[in-house]
């Protein structure tokens, strides 16, 4: 690990579980004298049900509204005034609170946290103020950004029953149509300390920490939990296409194919080939993606593929290119097509592979630097049900992944008959006053 002090400043994770089911996960790392801390509640948007999709963004928007003994806005500012930033992220399979700050303040982070897993009140005045930013949010960030509405429409086209298939910001008429009942019986339902993890990275003793967990959420009782359903989707029986007409200035490609997430982190192989896979065609400057269709053929002005690998539900591998001026999306797809079709016939190279693998562990390794990144990483994983104790092991597995495996999970998984393709239709463009960002706006991962 590259740093300020010695990589022995970091020692291993260690974990407690309260009474009530909370589980407090913490790692030492005493480079600093700071601590960064998130509170993760094992619900998303995975979770909502028709007809309230983005309940979960907006509640954690209220979050900061007040509780029985804070006035709106009042956390935020008691964070800041010790010194110390908070923030709050709504994805799929999870929300996270979090706050970075001097490890001596660590305790007060805490005893907010604990308040507002029990005390929230949701102010009907606040809320309606707050629910406005949220479709503010949400023209800003995806109605008025092309790419973001392609990849909307391609996960509402890719599913036809997995609730991935909605927009984690929601759909607007929920939003419009949302109310505080809506929150209060989400945030009634999944807010318990059974249903939470603390992961704690900093200058920190974990018994210290374990303590101060005890004292703070240990008192608050745990909640029964609803069943959680599989919702498994069913089975591609073709390929789906959608066209997205939006004002733009380049025409744009997106293809979605389903593969599987990590489950089993030391018998899965297939999840760590596919994250070779993504490197290969778009890791560095060298990778294939970049390298044929931006430079050789230049038929693209860019082009990429991703792959995350963590989720509790469908995965998928994404490929994507914005055709150069003069090209067509339906050139810049075939591109995309072809040099997926060369790594089926062909395979890849042991040298681009491991170019690949050392700019992915490196970029993975590099990120460790950061303790908010670590005490994300922990609970990214725990929330998806991998445990955070395989991340050393994860890299391992990424070494081991040899060219033979890469060009298996490319022959096996992309298939005309899998592919969801989404095209951008780029319209004239309005001539747009320029929109400040509204206040209050929080992470939708």
């Amino acid at each position: 690990m590259m740093g300020a002090a010695p990589c022995m400043a970091a020692t291993a994770t260690v974990e407690h579980r309260l009474a009530n089911g909370m589980r407090v996960i913490v790692k030492p790392d005493h480079r600093a004298p700071v601590a960064a801390a998130v509170v993760w509640y094992q619900v998303g948007s995975v979770d909502e049900v028709s007809g309230t999709t983005g309940v979960a963004h907006a509640l954690e928007h209220m979050m900061f509204k007040g509780t029985t003994s804070l006035a709106p806005g009042e956390y935020s500012r008691t964070i800041a005034a010790a010194g110390g930033r908070d923030n709050a992220f709504t994805s799929n399979d999870f929300t996270g609170y979090f706050a970075t700050l001097h490890k001596s303040q660590l305790e007060l982070m805490l005893r907010l946290e604990a308040d507002r897993m029990v005390n929230l009140t949701i102010p009907p005045e606040e809320f309606a103020k707050e629910i406005k930013v949220v479709m503010e949010e949400r023209r800003l960030r995806t109605e008025d950004r092309p790419r973001s509405l392609t990849y909307e429409q391609l996960m509402a086209t890719a599913l036809t029953a997995h609730p991935y298939r909605n927009p984690i910001i929601g759909w607007m008429n929920d939003i419009e149509n949302m109310r505080v009942g809506d929150l209060r019986e989400f945030y009634q339902r999944w807010y318990a300390p059974n249903n939470a993890i603390l992961t704690v990275v900093g200058d920190v003793e974990p018994e210290d920490v374990f303590a101060l967990a005890e004292k703070h959420f240990g008192p608050i009782a745990p909640r029964e939990l609803p069943v959680r359903k599989p919702q498994d989707e069913a089975p591609q029986r073709g390929v789906k296409r959608v066209t997205v007409k939006a004002p733009a200035e380049l025409p744009y490609v997106l293809i979605a194919f389903r593969v599987p997430a990590l489950r089993d982190a030391d018998k899965d192989w297939e999840p760590y080939a596919l994250k070779m896979l993504a490197a290969v065609l778009d890791g560095n400057d060298a990778a294939r993606l970049n390298r044929v269709l931006v430079r050789e053929q230049r038929v693209a002005s860019s082009a990429g593929a991703g792959y995350d690998g963590i989720a509790r539900g469908p995965d998928f591998f994404y490929l994507s290119a914005t055709p150069v001026p003069g090209k067509s999306a339906a050139e810049v797809e075939q591109g995309l097509r072809r040099e997926m079709g060369r790594i089926i016939d062909e395979g890849v190279t042991e040298e681009e592979l491991n170019r690949a693998k050392a700019q992915a562990i490196a970029a993975q390794v590099y990120q460790r630097d950061s303790m908010f990144f670590q005490a994300r990483m922990i609970g990214v994983l725990e929330a998806a049900g991998v445990s955070h104790r395989t991340i050393d092991l994860q890299l391992a597995k990424l070494r081991q992944v040899t060219p033979e495996q890469v060009r298996e999970v490319a022959r096996k998984y992309f298939r005309d008959d899998a592919l969801t393709i989404a095209h951008l239709d780029p319209q004239p463009l309005a001539v747009r006053r320029p929109v400040a960002l509204p206040s209050g706006l929080r992470h939708v991962q």
